[in-house]
Protein backbone atom coordinates (compact mmCIF):
# COMPACT_ATOMS: atom_id res chain seq x y z
CA UNK A 1 0.00 0.00 0.00
CA UNK A 2 1.12 3.39 -1.41
CA UNK A 3 2.52 5.70 1.70
CA UNK A 4 0.36 8.25 3.35
CA UNK A 5 1.73 11.87 2.91
CA UNK A 6 4.66 13.08 2.11
CA UNK A 7 8.28 11.83 3.14
CA UNK A 8 9.11 15.56 4.71
CA UNK A 9 11.50 14.30 7.48
CA UNK A 10 13.28 11.81 5.37
CA UNK A 11 13.95 14.93 2.37
CA UNK A 12 14.84 17.35 5.38
CA UNK A 13 18.39 18.65 5.39
CA UNK A 14 17.91 19.85 9.03
CA UNK A 15 19.10 17.71 11.75
CA UNK A 16 16.20 15.60 13.05
CA UNK A 17 16.86 16.11 17.12
CA UNK A 18 18.55 19.22 18.35
CA UNK A 19 18.67 21.63 21.57
CA UNK A 20 16.92 25.37 20.27
CA UNK A 21 19.09 28.00 20.86
CA UNK A 22 16.42 30.65 19.80
CA UNK A 23 13.71 29.58 21.96
CA UNK A 24 12.93 32.80 23.39
CA UNK A 25 12.44 34.50 20.07
CA UNK A 26 10.13 31.28 19.09
CA UNK A 27 7.73 31.92 21.56
CA UNK A 28 7.82 29.06 23.48
CA UNK A 29 8.04 29.41 27.36
CA UNK A 30 8.15 26.72 29.92
CA UNK A 31 4.88 26.66 32.06
CA UNK A 32 5.17 27.51 36.08
CA UNK A 33 6.97 25.06 37.64
CA UNK A 34 4.61 24.10 40.31
CA UNK A 35 6.12 21.25 41.63
CA UNK A 36 9.96 20.14 40.53
CA UNK A 37 9.89 20.35 36.13
CA UNK A 38 7.55 21.86 34.02
CA UNK A 39 7.21 21.22 30.23
CA UNK A 40 5.91 22.61 27.94
CA UNK A 41 5.09 20.40 24.41
CA UNK A 42 4.22 22.25 20.82
CA UNK A 43 3.39 19.56 18.61
CA UNK A 44 2.41 19.99 14.92
CA UNK A 45 1.12 17.71 12.11
CA UNK A 46 3.74 17.61 8.92
CA UNK A 47 2.26 15.13 6.41
CA UNK A 48 0.72 11.59 7.16
CA UNK A 49 1.82 10.66 10.31
CA UNK A 50 4.92 12.86 10.34
CA UNK A 51 5.21 15.62 13.14
CA UNK A 52 7.05 18.00 14.41
CA UNK A 53 7.69 18.64 18.53
CA UNK A 54 9.39 21.44 20.50
CA UNK A 55 9.66 20.55 24.09
CA UNK A 56 10.80 23.29 26.94
CA UNK A 57 11.88 22.47 30.22
CA UNK A 58 11.30 24.93 33.49
CA UNK A 59 13.98 22.81 35.58
CA UNK A 60 16.72 22.92 32.94
CA UNK A 61 15.76 25.85 30.46
CA UNK A 62 16.15 23.58 27.24
CA UNK A 63 14.54 23.14 24.99
CA UNK A 64 15.06 20.13 22.64
CA UNK A 65 13.35 19.77 19.04
CA UNK A 66 12.07 16.42 17.99
CA UNK A 67 10.28 14.72 14.74
CA UNK A 68 8.45 11.49 15.07
CA UNK A 69 6.79 9.03 11.89
CA UNK A 70 5.36 5.42 11.92
CA UNK A 71 5.96 2.17 10.39
CA UNK A 72 4.34 0.76 7.70
CA UNK A 73 1.62 -0.44 10.21
CA UNK A 74 0.62 3.12 9.81
CA UNK A 75 1.88 3.67 6.18
CA UNK A 76 4.39 5.84 7.17
CA UNK A 77 7.71 6.53 6.26
CA UNK A 78 9.78 5.55 9.07
CA UNK A 79 11.85 8.36 8.49
CA UNK A 80 12.23 8.40 12.79
CA UNK A 81 10.98 6.56 15.69
CA UNK A 82 7.82 6.44 16.39
CA UNK A 83 5.96 8.43 18.91
CA UNK A 84 5.76 5.61 21.91
CA UNK A 85 9.47 5.34 21.90
CA UNK A 86 9.87 8.49 23.39
CA UNK A 87 7.81 7.43 26.39
CA UNK A 88 9.75 4.05 26.31
CA UNK A 89 13.08 5.73 26.26
CA UNK A 90 12.47 8.65 28.68
CA UNK A 91 10.92 5.72 31.08
CA UNK A 92 14.39 4.20 31.32
CA UNK A 93 16.59 7.12 31.44
CA UNK A 94 14.35 8.27 34.44
CA UNK A 95 15.00 4.55 36.00
CA UNK A 96 18.70 4.47 35.45
CA UNK A 97 18.89 7.94 36.84
CA UNK A 98 17.76 7.20 39.82
CA UNK A 99 19.12 3.93 40.61
CA UNK A 100 22.73 5.54 40.09
CA UNK A 101 21.49 8.91 42.01
CA UNK A 102 20.27 5.77 44.97
CA UNK A 103 23.28 3.79 44.68
CA UNK A 104 25.62 7.26 45.65
CA UNK A 105 23.79 8.59 48.34
CA UNK A 106 23.40 4.91 50.38
CA UNK A 107 27.41 4.66 48.91
CA UNK A 108 26.64 1.73 46.83
CA UNK A 109 29.01 0.35 44.02
CA UNK A 110 27.33 -0.84 40.86
CA UNK A 111 30.08 -1.91 38.47
CA UNK A 112 27.99 -3.14 35.89
CA UNK A 113 24.66 -1.57 35.15
CA UNK A 114 21.58 -2.18 31.71
CA UNK A 115 17.99 -1.66 31.69
CA UNK A 116 15.84 -4.15 29.46
CA UNK A 117 12.44 -2.29 29.30
CA UNK A 118 8.77 -3.57 27.95
CA UNK A 119 5.97 -1.50 27.68
CA UNK A 120 2.75 -2.62 26.67
CA UNK A 121 -0.44 -1.33 25.03
CA UNK A 122 -3.97 -2.25 23.79
CA UNK A 123 -6.06 -1.48 21.10
CA UNK A 124 -9.90 -2.92 20.77
CA UNK A 125 -12.86 -2.08 18.95
CA UNK A 126 -14.11 -0.42 15.65
CA UNK A 127 -13.25 3.17 14.71
CA UNK A 128 -16.62 3.45 12.83
CA UNK A 129 -18.91 2.06 15.54
CA UNK A 130 -17.20 4.56 17.95
CA UNK A 131 -15.97 1.84 19.97
CA UNK A 132 -12.56 2.01 19.71
CA UNK A 133 -10.48 2.50 22.52
CA UNK A 134 -6.55 2.33 23.97
CA UNK A 135 -5.41 0.71 27.04
CA UNK A 136 -1.75 0.26 28.54
CA UNK A 137 -0.41 -2.67 31.05
CA UNK A 138 1.95 -3.16 33.38
CA UNK A 139 5.51 -2.60 32.57
CA UNK A 140 8.25 -5.46 32.85
CA UNK A 141 11.57 -4.17 33.68
CA UNK A 142 15.15 -6.42 34.05
CA UNK A 143 17.61 -4.61 35.66
CA UNK A 144 21.43 -6.27 34.55
CA UNK A 145 23.57 -5.68 37.33
CA UNK A 146 26.43 -5.64 39.06
CA UNK A 147 26.82 -4.39 42.62
CA UNK A 148 27.44 -6.21 46.19
CA UNK A 149 23.89 -5.89 47.83
CA UNK A 150 22.52 -9.20 48.94
CA UNK A 151 19.39 -10.69 46.81
CA UNK A 152 16.56 -8.84 49.27
CA UNK A 153 18.58 -5.08 50.33
CA UNK A 154 18.99 -5.12 46.07
CA UNK A 155 15.30 -6.25 45.46
CA UNK A 156 14.26 -3.16 48.24
CA UNK A 157 17.04 -1.13 46.60
CA UNK A 158 15.29 -1.03 42.80
CA UNK A 159 11.72 -0.96 43.99
CA UNK A 160 12.61 2.39 46.09
CA UNK A 161 14.57 3.59 42.69
CA UNK A 162 11.73 2.76 40.22
CA UNK A 163 9.09 4.52 42.69
CA UNK A 164 10.79 7.60 43.05
CA UNK A 165 10.80 8.45 39.36
CA UNK A 166 8.69 11.12 38.36
CA UNK A 167 7.09 9.20 35.98
CA UNK A 168 5.86 7.15 38.92
CA UNK A 169 3.28 9.90 39.55
CA UNK A 170 1.22 9.33 36.22
CA UNK A 171 1.59 6.13 36.29
CA UNK A 172 0.45 5.43 39.92
CA UNK A 173 -4.33 6.27 40.38
CA UNK A 174 -6.14 7.45 37.23
CA UNK A 175 -5.33 10.63 36.61
CA UNK A 176 -7.69 12.49 33.44
CA UNK A 177 -6.00 14.48 31.38
CA UNK A 178 -7.34 17.38 30.94
CA UNK A 179 -8.03 19.62 27.94
CA UNK A 180 -9.13 23.09 26.07
CA UNK A 181 -10.24 22.81 22.30
CA UNK A 182 -9.85 25.40 19.32
CA UNK A 183 -11.43 25.24 15.58
CA UNK A 184 -10.32 27.97 13.73
CA UNK A 185 -9.21 30.03 15.65
CA UNK A 186 -11.88 30.21 17.86
CA UNK A 187 -12.22 28.56 21.69
CA UNK A 188 -15.07 25.40 22.04
CA UNK A 189 -15.86 23.45 24.42
CA UNK A 190 -15.18 19.78 25.17
CA UNK A 191 -18.21 17.46 24.85
CA UNK A 192 -16.65 14.28 26.76
CA UNK A 193 -13.30 14.72 27.07
CA UNK A 194 -13.02 16.89 30.66
CA UNK A 195 -12.15 20.59 29.88
CA UNK A 196 -9.57 22.40 31.48
CA UNK A 197 -10.13 25.85 33.53
CA UNK A 198 -7.95 27.95 32.69
CA UNK A 199 -7.75 30.18 29.55
CA UNK A 200 -6.83 28.70 26.17
CA UNK A 201 -3.11 29.60 25.46
CA UNK A 202 -2.08 30.76 22.26
CA UNK A 203 -2.17 28.76 18.93
CA UNK A 204 1.76 28.50 18.21
CA UNK A 205 0.96 28.74 14.51
CA UNK A 206 4.06 28.52 12.44
CA UNK A 207 6.37 29.31 15.12
CA UNK A 208 8.04 25.66 14.45
CA UNK A 209 10.02 26.93 11.65
CA UNK A 210 11.66 29.10 13.27
CA UNK A 211 14.02 26.99 15.54
CA UNK A 212 17.30 26.83 15.13
CA UNK A 213 19.90 24.10 16.17
CA UNK A 214 22.76 25.14 18.78
CA UNK A 215 26.48 23.41 17.73
CA UNK A 216 26.86 19.49 18.13
CA UNK A 217 23.95 18.15 18.44
CA UNK A 218 24.06 15.45 15.69
CA UNK A 219 23.88 11.53 16.69
CA UNK A 220 20.84 12.17 19.19
CA UNK A 221 18.54 9.88 16.96
CA UNK A 222 19.81 7.48 15.03
CA UNK A 223 18.16 4.33 13.11
CA UNK A 224 19.69 0.92 14.00
CA UNK A 225 17.59 -1.46 11.87
CA UNK A 226 15.63 -4.11 11.73
CA UNK A 227 14.21 -5.23 15.33
CA UNK A 228 14.93 -8.18 16.52
CA UNK A 229 11.84 -10.41 16.39
CA UNK A 230 10.05 -11.50 19.69
CA UNK A 231 6.43 -13.69 19.79
CA UNK A 232 4.05 -10.88 20.94
CA UNK A 233 0.54 -12.42 22.41
CA UNK A 234 -1.87 -11.04 20.31
CA UNK A 235 0.66 -8.87 18.21
CA UNK A 236 0.67 -6.96 14.99
CA UNK A 237 2.90 -6.71 12.06
CA UNK A 238 0.88 -6.36 8.92
CA UNK A 239 1.12 -2.92 6.44
CA UNK A 240 -1.94 -0.98 7.37
CA UNK A 241 -2.32 -3.13 10.13
CA UNK A 242 -2.85 -0.15 12.74
CA UNK A 243 -5.61 1.56 10.27
CA UNK A 244 -7.98 -1.52 10.08
CA UNK A 245 -11.53 -0.51 11.54
CA UNK A 246 -11.94 -3.57 13.98
CA UNK A 247 -8.95 -4.14 16.04
CA UNK A 248 -8.33 -6.07 19.22
CA UNK A 249 -4.03 -5.73 19.20
CA UNK A 250 -1.75 -5.74 21.85
CA UNK A 251 1.26 -3.21 20.94
CA UNK A 252 4.94 -4.59 22.56
CA UNK A 253 7.49 -1.14 22.79
CA UNK A 254 10.97 -1.78 24.06
CA UNK A 255 13.86 -0.36 25.35
CA UNK A 256 17.57 -1.49 26.12
CA UNK A 257 19.49 1.45 28.39
CA UNK A 258 23.27 1.43 28.98
CA UNK A 259 25.03 4.01 30.59
CA UNK A 260 27.88 4.97 28.41
CA UNK A 261 31.52 6.45 30.01
CA UNK A 262 30.84 9.89 29.09
CA UNK A 263 27.72 9.85 31.40
CA UNK A 264 25.51 9.88 29.23
CA UNK A 265 22.84 7.46 28.19
CA UNK A 266 22.11 5.17 25.08
CA UNK A 267 18.78 3.72 24.94
CA UNK A 268 17.94 1.52 21.98
CA UNK A 269 13.95 1.50 20.71
CA UNK A 270 12.47 -1.71 20.19
CA UNK A 271 9.39 -1.93 17.91
CA UNK A 272 8.24 -5.49 18.25
CA UNK A 273 4.77 -5.25 18.08
CA UNK A 274 3.37 -3.43 15.32
CA UNK A 275 7.38 -4.66 14.09
CA UNK A 276 9.27 -2.26 13.52
CA UNK A 277 12.66 -0.13 12.61
CA UNK A 278 14.48 -0.07 15.99
CA UNK A 279 16.44 3.47 16.80
CA UNK A 280 18.84 4.52 19.30
CA UNK A 281 18.14 8.18 21.12
CA UNK A 282 20.42 9.72 23.73
CA UNK A 283 19.43 11.28 27.24
CA UNK A 284 21.37 13.01 29.79
CA UNK A 285 19.84 15.29 32.31
CA UNK A 286 23.17 17.74 31.72
CA UNK A 287 21.98 19.49 28.57
CA UNK A 288 23.84 16.95 26.24
CA UNK A 289 21.04 15.54 25.40
CA UNK A 290 17.03 15.48 25.75
CA UNK A 291 16.29 14.61 29.69
CA UNK A 292 14.66 11.89 30.35
CA UNK A 293 11.40 14.14 31.77
CA UNK A 294 11.34 16.16 28.07
CA UNK A 295 11.79 12.52 26.02
CA UNK A 296 8.38 11.28 28.13
CA UNK A 297 6.64 14.92 27.25
CA UNK A 298 7.03 14.23 23.76
CA UNK A 299 6.09 10.45 23.58
CA UNK A 300 3.06 11.83 24.94
CA UNK A 301 2.10 14.77 22.45
CA UNK A 302 3.32 12.77 19.58
CA UNK A 303 0.93 9.58 20.90
CA UNK A 304 -1.96 12.13 21.05
CA UNK A 305 -1.59 13.74 17.77
CA UNK A 306 -1.24 10.60 15.89
CA UNK A 307 -4.55 9.62 17.07
CA UNK A 308 -6.10 13.10 15.22
CA UNK A 309 -4.11 11.75 11.93
CA UNK A 310 -5.73 8.03 12.75
CA UNK A 311 -9.18 9.44 12.97
CA UNK A 312 -9.61 11.45 10.53
CA UNK A 313 -7.99 9.21 7.83
CA UNK A 314 -10.02 6.27 8.49
CA UNK A 315 -13.18 8.25 8.00
CA UNK A 316 -12.21 10.84 5.71
CA UNK A 317 -12.73 14.36 7.35
CA UNK A 318 -11.40 17.54 6.72
CA UNK A 319 -8.27 18.08 9.00
CA UNK A 320 -5.24 20.09 7.14
CA UNK A 321 -3.60 21.44 10.07
CA UNK A 322 -3.89 20.94 13.73
CA UNK A 323 -1.44 21.41 16.29
CA UNK A 324 -1.22 21.02 20.37
CA UNK A 325 0.34 22.62 23.26
CA UNK A 326 0.83 20.68 25.92
CA UNK A 327 1.97 21.26 29.70
CA UNK A 328 3.32 18.54 31.74
CA UNK A 329 3.88 18.55 35.24
CA UNK A 330 6.71 16.31 37.41
CA UNK A 331 7.92 16.37 41.04
CA UNK A 332 11.57 15.98 41.36
CA UNK A 333 12.96 12.52 41.27
CA UNK A 334 13.35 10.82 44.65
CA UNK A 335 16.93 10.10 44.89
CA UNK A 336 18.09 12.87 41.91
CA UNK A 337 16.14 15.33 43.36
CA UNK A 338 16.84 14.39 46.88
CA UNK A 339 13.18 14.14 47.85
CA UNK A 340 13.64 11.26 49.17
CA UNK A 341 9.69 10.37 48.05
CA UNK A 342 8.13 8.64 45.07
CA UNK A 343 7.34 10.71 42.24
CA UNK A 344 4.37 12.49 41.70
CA UNK A 345 2.74 14.28 38.42
CA UNK A 346 0.11 16.43 37.96
CA UNK A 347 -2.79 15.74 35.03
CA UNK A 348 -1.63 16.31 32.07
CA UNK A 349 -2.82 19.40 29.90
CA UNK A 350 -3.54 19.81 26.71
CA UNK A 351 -4.39 22.74 24.09
CA UNK A 352 -6.04 21.86 20.87
CA UNK A 353 -6.08 23.86 17.67
CA UNK A 354 -8.01 22.57 15.01
CA UNK A 355 -8.33 24.33 11.56
CA UNK A 356 -11.17 22.23 9.42
CA UNK A 357 -14.51 22.54 7.74
CA UNK A 358 -16.46 20.23 9.56
CA UNK A 359 -18.39 20.85 12.10
CA UNK A 360 -18.13 21.89 16.07
CA UNK A 361 -19.53 18.76 16.57
CA UNK A 362 -17.49 16.75 14.57
CA UNK A 363 -14.50 18.84 15.98
CA UNK A 364 -15.83 18.00 19.78
CA UNK A 365 -15.64 14.21 18.49
CA UNK A 366 -11.86 14.28 16.73
CA UNK A 367 -10.79 15.33 20.37
CA UNK A 368 -13.05 12.79 22.11
CA UNK A 369 -11.79 10.00 19.91
CA UNK A 370 -8.14 10.67 19.94
CA UNK A 371 -8.50 11.21 23.74
CA UNK A 372 -10.28 7.40 24.29
CA UNK A 373 -7.41 5.85 21.77
CA UNK A 374 -4.41 7.56 23.09
CA UNK A 375 -2.26 4.62 24.17
CA UNK A 376 -0.39 7.32 26.93
CA UNK A 377 -3.55 9.03 28.39
CA UNK A 378 -4.74 5.51 28.94
CA UNK A 379 -1.36 5.26 30.36
CA UNK A 380 -2.43 8.42 32.59
CA UNK A 381 -5.58 6.75 33.46
CA UNK A 382 -4.53 3.32 34.56
CA UNK A 383 -3.17 1.95 37.66
CA UNK A 384 0.34 0.77 36.73
CA UNK A 385 2.86 -1.11 38.32
CA UNK A 386 6.67 -1.93 37.25
CA UNK A 387 7.06 -5.79 37.15
CA UNK A 388 11.07 -6.06 38.69
CA UNK A 389 13.09 -9.11 37.27
CA UNK A 390 16.52 -8.97 38.64
CA UNK A 391 19.78 -10.63 36.86
CA UNK A 392 23.12 -10.08 38.22
CA UNK A 393 25.96 -10.16 35.95
CA UNK A 394 29.84 -10.39 35.93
Amino acid sequence: MAHLGEDIIGRSTQTPFFKVANADEIGIQAPENRIGDADRTWVRSFSGFQKEALVRSAKTGDTWRFVSDEGPYLNGHDAACCPLAFLSCGMAASYMNEITALAEQQGIEIRKLKLIQDNYYTMKGSMMKRTMVGGAENIELQVEIDCDLDDAALNEFLVNATYASPLNGLMRGKIESLFKLSKNGSELATANAFEFSGAILPDPGDHFAKAMPTDATDGLMTKVGPTPKKDVSGGTATNASSLSDEQNRRLNIGAVAELRKDGIKQIQQMQYSPYGTSFMLLSSEDGRAPDANTLISAGIGFCFMTQFGRFVSMLKLDLPDYRIVQDTHFSLGGASGGTGKAGSADPIETHVYLETSESDATAQEMLDISEKTCFLHAFCKTDLKTKLKIKRIA
